[in-house]
């Protein structure tokens, strides 16, 4: 479930994405451009400026880069706090040049707009207020606080107080927007990659759980051999030893044992052989395998099948896929976990697809989030009256069904969220495949039908 005290979290982590080498970089080109702006129009548009003070100003983040440069790493990442400092220097250090250069009337000043971008997308929400907070307080005293621009023949460059004023309102419209929509577009894209992430972690885990099935039935039939050696052996002991009761005991129990192996082993191959049975099974039965683990979570789970006059009644052997099978799971485990007391598991088929529709009888989907559901670490936008109503804790469901809808996509599956009607008055989902996408077709990977033997 996602809570604000994992939003704290998360705000408190991203600064450890940025390293202090970036940061240093970005500043040697700001260095870098600010020293040839001064060059260029001291020399060559001959303007009047402190060059001194200027350089100074200019010097203060070289000695900042160098003692960044000399004293730590690399690749060291920075702390919440030491990002804001940065941030905060470049930002005073912008605003100091800025008044020694006219203020609002030098057209430079829309770099005030280059930290609160960058914060924004890695610093907390507190420092990114607080760092746009502290640009706007520059911009508006640059607005009437500023050494002038002098030309040749001391003739000042000033833009008009009207022109001077709409600049200064742009800028922090624009500190604003662009503040707002680098952290939305930052978070959105590292939601998702942590929610990909936990879909392959899935995915992962299933297909282990999958291949499980290969390894303990492959180690029953490899130690079949030997045991049946042993169990051998220990009878022909057991014969040879009637007039020594001791080692005839101990022989007893070796054969007792080795019987116990077979048993185990054959229990563990019946569970999990490695055969067509793994790979393809019956519609149903992969329905049924994919609820198995909520059947007894106090919710009844109904399995029906819907079959019509034109339909083929022969039930489809489907490939099992392990994305099909846990997303499938989510869906259920979604469904027990709001159900009121009844979960509908619904499948049907024609000659162009495979259908499942999962339903339950809880209070459905909000609709302020229905046509949301799908994305990752999704949050309910839900008024306190609603509350109440709504499916509780539902602020939580983001990920697991992102996971769910992800891995049946991947295996060819369309999905549809939806509210029921009267009879289930819950959230449906329906889950439709073409059967070409996971219907097992050739013959030779049917298990077959039986045959008679001629012995």
């Amino acid at each position: 479930m996602i809570t604000s005290s994992t939003e704290a979290f998360q705000d408190r982590e991203r600064s450890n994405w940025v390293r202090l080498r970036t940061l240093v970089i970005l500043r040697w080109i700001a260095i870098a451009g600010q020293a040839a702006a001064l060059f260029v129009g001291s020399n060559v548009f001959g303007l009047a400026l402190p060059i001194g003070l200027a350089v100074m100003a200019v010097g203060s983040s070289v000695v900042a880069n160098l003692f960044s440069t000399f004293l730590y790493p690399g690749n060291k990442r920075l702390s919440e706090l030491e990002a804001l400092v940065m941030l905060l220097f470049d930002l005073l250090q912008l605003g100091l040049l800025l008044y020694l250069t006219g203020g609002l009337n030098n057209p430079f000043a829309i770099l005030v707009l280059a930290p609160v971008t960058i914060a924004s997308t890695f610093l907390s929400l507190r420092s990114t207020v607080f760092l746009g907070l502290v640009a706007l307080c520059i911009i508006t005293c640059l607005n009437y606080w500023f050494l002038p621009l002098s030309g040749q023949d001391a003739f000042q460059m000033a833009l008009p107080e009207l022109f001077r004023f709409g600049f200064w309102i742009s800028l922090v419209i624009s500190i604003v927007f662009l503040g707002t929509y680098a952290r939305q577009i930052t978070g959105e894209m590292h939601n998702m990659a942590d929610a990909l992430l936990a879909t392959q972690m899935a995915l992962a885990r299933e297909q282990k759980l999958t291949d499980l099935g290969g390894v303990v039935a492959a180690a029953a039939h490899e130690l079949g051999t030997p045991l049946a050696t042993i169990k051998l052996v220990s009878s022909e002991l057991r014969d040879e030893l009637d007039d020594q009761p001791e080692l005839r005991e101990d022989a007893d129990l070796i054969s007792e044992q080795a019987d116990r192996c077979r048993d185990i082993l054959r229990s563990m191959g019946r569970a999990g052989k490695d055969d067509l049975h793994m790979r393809f099974a019956p519609l149903e039965a992969v329905l049924r395998e994919a609820a198995e683990p909520h059947k007894n979570r106090g919710k009844e789970i109904e399995f029906f099948v819907s079959i019509e006059t034109d339909h083929p009644k022969r039930q489809p052997i489907i490939t099992r896929h392990p994305e099909a099978i846990h997303g499938l799971r989510n869906l259920i485990q979604n469904a027990v976990d709001f159900a009121e007391s009844l979960v509908e598991v619904e499948s049907s088929w024609d000659e162009n697809k495979i259908t499942i529709r999962i339903a339950d009888d809880g209070p459905g989907f909000p609709q302020s989030v229905i046509g949301r559901i799908g994305d990752p670490f999704m949050r309910r936008r839900a008024n306190e009256t609603q509350k109440s109503t709504t499916r509780p804790g539902y602020e939580g469901m983001g990920l697991g069904l992102f996971i769910a809808k992800t891995l049946l996509e991947r295996s060819g599956a369309k999905l549809t969220f939806s509210n029921g009607g009267v009879e289930m008055s819950g959230a449906i989902v329906i889950v439709e495949w073409p059967r070409e996408a996971i219907e097992t077709l050739s013959t030779h990977n049917r298990l077959g039908d039986n045959v008679l033997f001629d012995g």
